[in-house]
Order: structure tokens, then sequence, then C-alpha cells
């Protein structure tokens, strides 16, 4: 199963220790402590709050009622198009992973705001990049369209690249590898999960570094994946069983289930 966290990573030298704060909280899986930190008493305050416990439920599969009072605020202070756009583009979101982990069907309006999204915010603006890589994730996972999965993932890449995005560029290098290794094309699929690792590593993104650890050791063999796994266990021990969905994936080969 893919996942990515929302864009963006609090970490540049233009940041303010607020964001600093937000950023180190966020990494280590403390997705409601961050939040707390932050009034919703602007636009964008509102829209990075709700960004935030929204990445929550797609990396713990709970706190669903929370994220949509949070979407609800933004949503109501949005009044530009682009910050209209960025909370239908976090809407959709939402939806997707909730269809994605079965909590409830939303597809319809994970397409319907993902479209609003791409009404609002225009061609090679900030968000548009966001926008194509979560298009391309309900091409990839659930209308299972590849080929569509792919040219959004690029077009993301290309966005991501051009503005300088780390994190989002490692959800788009594991994802465009995600779709090389089901083509076979292993050596491709390897220099991504590879480039992917490497930036989060980087970032200190710790909640996606196991992810990307496990990624990668799909490419592997032998020893190299053996400890590739371990060290993503080690990961998501230490943050107490995070990303949720990761749990089967690191199980002892042998291993009872229920």
């Amino acid at each position: 199963m893919a996942h990515t966290a929302m864009s963006g990573d609090g970490t540049t030298a233009d940041d303010d220790p607020l964001q600093t704060a937000v950023w180190r909280l966020r990494s280590r899986a403390c997705w409601a402590d961050a939040a707390a930190l932050l009034a919703p008493d602007s636009p964008d305050a509102a829209l990075q709050r709700a960004s935030l416990l929204v990445e929550r439920c797609v990396y713990t599969e709970a706190g669903w009622e929370e994220a949509e009072d949070a979407l609800r605020t933004a949503e109501a202070m949005a009044h530009s198009d682009d910050e209209r756009g960025a909370a239908a583009c976090e809407r959709g979101y939402l939806a997707y992973a909730a269809t994605l982990f079965r909590v409830r069907d939303r597809a319809d309006e994970a397409r319907a705001a993902l479209g609003r999204a791409a009404a609002l915010i225009a061609p090679g603006a900030a968000g548009r990049a966001l926008l194509d890589f979560r298009r391309g994730l309900i091409a990839e996972n659930l209308t299972r369209s590849p080929q569509a999965a792919r040219a959004a993932y690029r077009r993301a890449h290309a966005g991501a690249t051009a503005q300088a995005d780390p994190l989002l560029l490692s959800g788009t290098w594991r994802h465009l590898a995600g779709l090389a290794l089901r083509d076979g094309e292993l050596t491709e699929a390897r220099h991504g999960f590879a480039e992917s690792l490497r930036i989060r590593e980087e970032l200190g993104y710790l909640v996606g570094t196991a992810p990307a650890l496990v990624s990668l050791a799909e490419t592997e063999t032998g020893p190299e994946a053996s400890r590739l796994r371990e060290e993503a266990r080690r990961l998501f021990r230490l943050l107490g069983g995070v990303p949720t969905w990761l749990a089967g994936q690191l199980a002892p080969p042998g291993a009872a289930t229920a």
C-alpha cells in the first residue's frame, strides 16, 4: 500500500521557530501535538492544521472526525482561489484515504474535490504539484489506471523539482518506482526507491522512512533485503506501530496472523 505526506518540510532557512517545531513533531508521528501549536486564526494556519490531521488519518487510519472538523474550518476561512483550491485538495485526499482504508466509500467525493482543486489552482502554482500527485494516487489505487497514475506522478515530479519541494519529490520517486517495479523494471525501481529513502533520511522524516525502507527491500535479496526490513521494523516500533498499514509487511516470516 502506498502513501505520501503533505508537501513541505518546514526546515528551510526562512522557516520560523514555530514551523520548525511543527515539522519536528510531524516527522515523528506527533500530528495532534503539531496541530495544537497552530491557532486556526488565518486561512494558511487553518489549512496547515487540517493538513496535519488529514495526514494523521493516512498514517494511523484514525482521527477522522477531528480531521473533518479541522477541514471544515479551513474551508470556511478560505477566500482566494488558491486557498479554496488547497482546501479542496485536502478534502479530496481525506476522501481518498477513507475509501482506501474502507472506512467509507468516498471515491466520487475524492474525484470531485480534486476536480474542483484543479479548476482553482493554476498550472505552475505552488499547490499544483501536490494536486497532481494526489490525482495520481486516485488513478493508481482507486481507478486502477497505472498509465494515468504515471502521467500524474511525472507532472508532480516535475513540479516538485521546479519548486524545490524535497518531501513531495520523495513521494513521486517512490510511486514512480512502484509502477516500474510492477512492470518488471527492477533497476529503475531500485533507483527510485533509493532516491526516496535518501531524501526522507536527509529531511529526518522518520514516519516516512520505514515505508521507504520496505519499498527498497522489495528490489533487493538476501542479507541486504533483510537489513532494510529490520531497520524498518526498528523505526516502526520506535514510532509506536505507525504507519499502521505497514504492520503486515513487517511481520517476521512465519508469524501468526489473525
